[in-house]
């Protein structure tokens, strides 16, 4: 009798429970998915950002001592602005801790992915490998680089989300234009001017006339993605708020106000 109890005590219906193997609960929702898209943008536009742009080379407009034309940029203008509006996701739905986290794993990734390279640029190239140069010259990225994609990604993805979240504080749920606006001026001007500030020469920009012009351009036109996905950035983030099950606003105003 006492050992037909010991058998039937894993089990609550007199029954030995199953064996399974164990595991880890997964948390649900949607912030892996958007913090994987996010990590990935800044790897990828970091990689795109060692090649030096020209647009309208052959011509020349100067106002003072502000280049117009060429316009000078890099090859991740395109690309680097989805990491800000994803930040603007983050903030606005997960708050700043979360946010902060993200930064992290985009931080370690982005820095993994750089040690990775440098070590397989110094592996010994096999005999029928003829492409050692090409590959140094694509993913070798400089230590200046580096610093500035770096500095430039923590500084202005933390002042993004910190502005955004204190301007939530005082607007809650109304207003949300404001706050997509305000964090992206902020995190793109600190993100822009620290990033350029260092990178220029790397990228081969050599003149005042051409920082001056690198860092107004891509600010301008990382805040103007901004302003033209606006919509897109409202209808993501209320479908987020919709179908989040943890997410629980203060106030019931309207979300576009």
């Amino acid at each position: 009798m006492e050992e037909s109890n010991k058998t039937s005590l894993p089990g609550s219906s007199g029954h030995p429970a199953p064996v399974h193997a164990a595991y880890a609960q997964v948390a649900r929702g949607y912030y892996a998915p958007i913090v994987a898209l996010f990590t990935a943008t800044l790897i990828i536009s970091n990689i795109c950002a060692t090649k030096g742009v020209q647009f309208f080379a052959d011509s020349s407009l100067k106002l003072g001592p502000l280049e117009i034309l060429p316009i000078t940029t890099d090859a991740a203008f395109f690309l680097f602005p989805l990491a800000y509006i994803l930040g603007d996701v983050l903030s606005e739905v997960y708050g700043f801790r979360a946010t902060r986290h993200a930064v992290a794993y985009g931080f370690t990734g982005l820095l993994l992915t750089v040690l990775c390279f440098a070590v397989a640029i110094q592996l010994p190239p096999a005999g029928f490998y003829e492409n050692q140069e090409a590959f140094r010259t694509v993913i070798g990225t400089t230590p200046q680089l580096v610093a500035a994609g770096l500095a430039g990604y923590v500084v202005g993805q933390l002042l993004n989300s910190a502005t955004l979240v204190l301007i939530k504080e005082r607007t809650r749920e109304k207003y949300l234009w404001a706050r997509l606006i305000g964090s992206t001026v902020v995190g793109e001007l600190a993100d822009t001017l620290i990033f350029c500030s260092i990178a220029a020469t790397a990228i081969g920009i050599d003149s005042w006339s051409q920082f001056v012009n690198y860092v107004i351009v891509g600010f301008l036109w990382k805040t103007l993605c901004e302003v033209l996905v606006m919509p897109v950035t409202y209808q993501v983030i209320g479908w987020l708020k919709k179908h989040e099950p943890t997410y629980a606003p203060t106030e019931t105003a309207p979300l576009r106000s």
